[in-house]
């Protein structure tokens, strides 16, 4: 006879603190651990761990002890709006015209590979950014390639992956794309996908599920939130036209264990009341994906 299938492994679900942003990042995330959150989508950001500010090592020493004391887990993410750039949402980009201002950008990259060593982190999410007018593709692409590179190196050493976002109106903006950044790179080893489920609602050609399956052999970290098709905005979880037990299932068959983390950044003034019904949905929608 032969012995049954062990039941898949439960899905690990963190909340993002871009979405959290009124909260000091102790209170953020001593609140996800009350809730029973598995982790945090950590964005970089002067209120939550500013990798620009003094004394970066010793806050990030502190942050790693406290993400231990509360049993969180925890991605890197890199989307901060105003970072480097206080007039200019995600500038200047790996795709800047300027060399020295897409330098900046991936520094931050390397940096926030260290930030992620030192805690321990599964993956650092980043994205390509939107290709300057009048850029052509085959410049744009050389670019975000060899801005790339030095960051991947970093990952390299570190041995953590960094996850590549498609974002909708960026350049690398599907499945496709990322695939297409794949062959100019050579397929690097640490070279890893962030998918983004409403992302795959708004844009892709596929289902968020089959974009799962698809996205399988390269998935190190997935955002998700509820959203209409080709209509770029983050909306909670039922808010939106995303049926989510396919997903969950598609998660779980593919043997995902990387964080699964709620990305709501514009939600922030109901962040603690989001993050709790947000993680009581995912948790209803999984059940119901096992049944």
């Amino acid at each position: 006879m032969t012995p049954a299938a062990a039941p898949a492994p439960p899905l690990r679900y963190g909340y993002g603190t871009n979405g959290l942003t009124d909260l000091r990042l102790d209170d953020a995330l001593t609140l996800l651990a009350d809730l029973g959150y598995d982790g945090v989508g950590l964005t970089l950001d002067h209120m939550h761990l500013d990798p620009l500010a003094p004394d970066l090592p010793a806050r990030t020493r502190r942050t790693a002890a406290r993400l231990t004391r509360l049993g969180l887990d925890v991605t890197v993410e890199t989307g901060a709006r105003y970072i480097l750039d206080p007039r200019h949402k995600h500038g200047p980009s790996l795709l800047d015209p300027d060399p020295a201002a897409r330098a900046t950008r991936t520094a931050l990259l390397i940096t926030a590979v260290q930030i992620a060593a030192e805690l321990g982190a599964h993956a650092v999410h980043c994205f390509s950014g939107a290709a300057p007018d009048r850029t052509d593709p085959a410049t744009a692409w050389k670019r975000l390639t060899e801005s790339l590179t030095p960051a991947l190196d970093a990952a390299a050493t570190a041995g953590i992956p960094l996850a590549v976002e498609p974002e909708p109106g960026h350049l690398l903006a599907t499945l496709d794309d990322f695939h297409r950044l794949r062959g100019l790179l050579g397929d690097p080893e640490p070279l890893g996908l962030t998918l983004d489920i409403g992302h795959c609602q708004c844009l892709e050609d596929r289902t968020p599920a089959d974009c799962v399956h698809a996205a399988a052999p390269w998935l190190r970290h997935v955002q998700i939130e509820d959203m209409r098709r080709g209509v770029h905005e983050h909306l909670p979880l039922g808010d939106g036209e995303i049926d989510f037990p396919p997903v969950l299932h598609a998660l779980a068959d593919i043997g995902y264990q990387g964080l699964t983390v709620v990305e709501l950044p514009r939600h922030s003034h109901a962040g603690p009341e989001l993050a709790r019904t947000s993680l009581a949905r995912l948790r209803a929608h999984e059940t119901a994906a096992a049944c």
